[in-house]
């Protein structure tokens, strides 16, 4: 099922983005001079993708620029922040590698649409340190941010008031193990949505009344926002791409 052809989502969610974390399931196509690069086959059927590998691992500036070319010009693409900074710097004295990331995914240009900070569950909300982080992300960079935090403490209000003064949405995240925590939250300039797959998480395919009650919430979401992602992350036994697909059979 393709977004770009025969099946358009309607003029109403124009800025509506499903995807999978993720290119390369299922294998890519073959074209009449050969094989065709997995991205090329994904963006037939797809209008946005988030870039898990950028987590583990830098990308020259002309790789994402490769990226950028060689995709339709309605593709859109949210890059997930390195865990060099999440994880190891913990939103601290990263500087550096912040510079790095923003220099690297600037070769997107203008299709890159979020900037994914996934923390990790270990790293409890400070309100000093994660304004300064993301007042100093915002300084360097304007694209929208998504943040999916899973400490309890970033579920507070306080820590709520904290990403909608930077304009971070808090993702809704599936499953998650703190109350609100599969609600979006912080600011409503975006929703996103990450789909990981349950009961057994990177996993599991989500069923069909999962996908409807989804599809009601993200025909929700469309009303009060601008931007809708709806990224489905269960890619261990590639359920990830004929979820997507169901979804948006059920928003056609």
């Amino acid at each position: 099922m393709s977004i770009r052809s025969g099946t358009a989502l309607k003029a109403g969610i124009d800025h509506l983005h499903v995807g999978t974390a993720s290119w390369t399931n299922p294998p890519g196509a073959r074209g009449r001079r050969g094989p065709v690069s997995h991205l090329v086959h994904y963006s037939r059927s797809f209008n946005a993708v988030e870039i898990n590998s950028s987590f583990y691992r830098s990308h020259r500036c002309a790789t994402y620029e490769r990226w950028r070319d060689i995709t339709p010009a309605n593709f859109r693409f949210s890059a997930k922040m390195p865990r060099s900074v999440t994880h190891e710097c913990a939103l601290r004295g990263c500087r550096s590698e912040l510079r790095q990331f923003l220099d690297e995914i600037s070769g997107l240009g203008g299709k890159l649409s979020v900037i994914l900070v996934q923390l990790p569950a270990s790293l409890a909300f400070e309100s000093r340190a994660s304004g300064r982080f993301f007042e100093s992300l915002a300084a360097r960079s304007s694209v929208r941010v998504a943040c999916e935090p899973r400490h309890p403490s970033w579920f507070s209000a306080r820590a709520s008031d904290v990403l909608r003064r930077h304009g971070v949405a808090r993702v809704a995240a599936d499953p998650s193990k703190n109350l609100e925590g599969n609600l979006p939250g912080g600011s409503r300039k975006l929703i996103y949505y990450r789909l990981h797959g349950s009961p057994k998480m990177y996993y599991s395919a989500y069923g069909a009344d999962f996908l409807s009650r989804l599809a009601a919430q993200v025909r929700g979401s469309i009303s009060i926002t601008d931007d809708v992602w709806c990224i489905f992350d269960n890619t261990a036994r590639h359920e990830a791409w004929p979820n997507a697909q169901q979804l948006l059979g059920l928003l056609d």
